[in-house]
């Protein structure tokens, strides 16, 4: 287990379920967030890989903070078939102060323990990770 920079620590199955996405596609996203009580990142949720962009946001809460990868598949204008895993903040302003800074001071050292994150977004509200903004980011 590593330690952030706020001493919170990151569970195995965080590396593993990130590793199971990146190398076999397992999952269309993973939805991680930090446990107060045991002062640690945890998975929340895996939604598997017929689960769509729609149902990943809807698993976001409204007013408390998570990390997430997201596995976006796409077709270039060559028409090569392409995916980039997105790593999102997600940080709505509704939060509470304290967690919105306890993610924030987490977010790098966590980032770095998943080795293969092609692509950032930190978002506030939808409109901030709309899939428009993916497609955008992503070429």
């Amino acid at each position: 287990m590593a330690n952030s920079a706020s001493g919170i620590a990151v569970s195995d199955e965080c590396k593993l379920k990130f590793l199971e996405l990146k190398a076999k596609r397992n999952y269309r996203y993973i939805i991680f967030k930090i446990d107060d009580n045991v002062q640690q990142v945890m998975v929340e949720k895996a939604g598997d890989h017929a689960e769509t962009y729609e149902h990943f946001t809807s698993s976001l809460p409204d007013n408390d903070c998570r990390y997430a990868v997201f596995d976006y598949d796409f077709t270039t204008d060559e028409n090569c078939h392409k995916s980039k895993i997105f790593f999102i903040a997600w940080s709505p302003d509704t939060a509470r102060v304290r967690t919105k800074m306890l993610y924030a001071s987490s977010k790098d050292r966590f980032k770095r323990e998943l080795d293969g994150i092609q692509a950032e977004l930190q978002a506030t509200d939808p409109s901030e990770m709309s899939w428009d903004t993916l497609k955008a980011r992503a070429f």
